[in-house]
């Protein structure tokens, strides 16, 4: 009991581990680390609008309310120091005859509403500039200006946030483990995805990276070594009717990575396989792509998709979701190379080859002979 515990308690510590090497998430957020960068991190503000848009939501607003509110303030102070200089304010007894140059501004909480009232244009009509102060005016028309800045920024970066394509990309979904089987008398590694929407993507392609350790004939070792990976579909990789889930594969082929693994040695592998899906979506043009990985553990070796797309008896195509990540074992070999040594095996039946080994040897007549 104590060593089944124990054995339990390694694997599941292993699993951790590998888990947390993984650099894309299931959902697609990838999980790495800048650390010495020597560059400032000033230079993240002259590309403002990017920064802005990368923010957490929780920032944003924080920036948001910050940069509406510390305008408001700081004008505020600017119209109170302009009736300070004046003398419009009530502590200077200002005379029946004397002119200001902001009506009803009796101290720095007057001159915030006024500067409120100003950078929103509210208007209330109780406080305006008189013609009495050059400054006023000056000032009026600066903090008009700088707040239409702010109200376009701010807005611009709050409508981009929520129009992200990103947002659109999670809708797009894959299924939760690949699998590897015969498909038109190839070995494939097969993967689901599919349109959680009826709007299309328009233009998508289908690709994936596998990423490894290697290390090169020169002894070098290379982390997160990336090597293409091929998927199609029967209609293509490019411009997919992408309307109902898919099913795409990838051909285990001589010059696939997965060529030289097998059903028992899968799971000792160290890699993590990348799937990217890239499309425009169709109501913002804007592009999207979604990410999604495997490891060695997701990987299913000799089972394929059960069935997902049925016809109703109105005649509509109902897509069952309840099977979009099932799997369904069926007869696979073990292996690649084990399959196309069997192809061959065949084809050299069928064709009646010789055998290899066997050598005529002629033998020379004499005409000597010995009595």
């Amino acid at each position: 009991m104590f060593s089944y515990l124990r054995q339990r308690f390694s694997s599941h510590i292993r699993e951790r581990s590998r888990r947390r090497a993984r650099l894309v998430s299931k959902d697609g957020r990838c999980n790495i680390e800048f650390g010495n960068v020597e560059q400032s991190r000033f230079v993240f503000l002259v590309d403002i609008w990017t920064t802005i848009l990368d923010l957490r939501w929780r920032y944003k607003m924080a920036i948001f309310i910050s940069a509406f509110l510390g305008s408001w303030f700081l004008f505020g102070l600017l119209w109170y120091v302009v009736a300070y200089i004046h003398k419009d304010l009530p502590e200077f007894n200002p005379s029946r005859n004397h002119t200001p140059c902001v009506e009803n501004i009796n101290g720095l909480t007057s001159a915030f509403l006024f500067s409120l009232e100003t950078q929103v244009t509210i208007g209330y009509g109780f406080r305006c500039v008189t013609e009495q102060c050059a400054t006023a005016i000056f000032l009026l028309i600066f903090q008009s200006i700088l707040g239409v800045v702010i109200n376009s920024f701010m807005c611009g970066a709050i409508l981009a946030k929520i129009s992200r394509s990103k947002n659109r990309a999670k809708t797009i979904t894959f299924s939760k483990n690949a699998v590897i089987s015969k498909r038109g008398g190839k070995l494939c590694l097969l993967i689901r995805v599919a349109n959680l929407r009826k709007s299309l993507l328009i233009g998508s392609h289908i690709y994936g990276k596998l990423l490894k350790t290697t290390i090169t004939p020169e002894g070098e070792t290379i982390i997160l070594d990336q090597v293409n990976i091929e998927f199609v579909v029967d209609a293509g990789n490019e411009n997919l009717f992408f309307i109902s889930p898919l099913t795409i594969y990838h051909i285990i082929d001589k010059n696939s990575p997965f060529f030289h693994m097998a059903a028992e040695t899968i799971l000792q592998q160290d890699f993590e396989l990348v799937v990217f899906l890239d499309g425009t979506v169709e109501a913002t043009s804007a592009t999207c792509q979604v990410r999604t990985s495997y490891i060695p553990e997701e990987v299913l070796w000799g089972y394929r998709f059960a069935p997902i797309v049925s016809k109703t008896k109105e005649g509509k195509y109902r897509v069952d979701f309840q099977n979009f990540s099932k799997t369904v074992a069926v007869e696979t070999p073990h292996c690649a190379f084990c399959l196309y040594n069997e192809k061959e095996a065949k084809a050299k039946e069928k064709k009646g080859y010789d055998n290899a080994g066997f050598v005529l040897s002629e033998v020379s007549e004499t005409s000597d002979t010995k009595m």
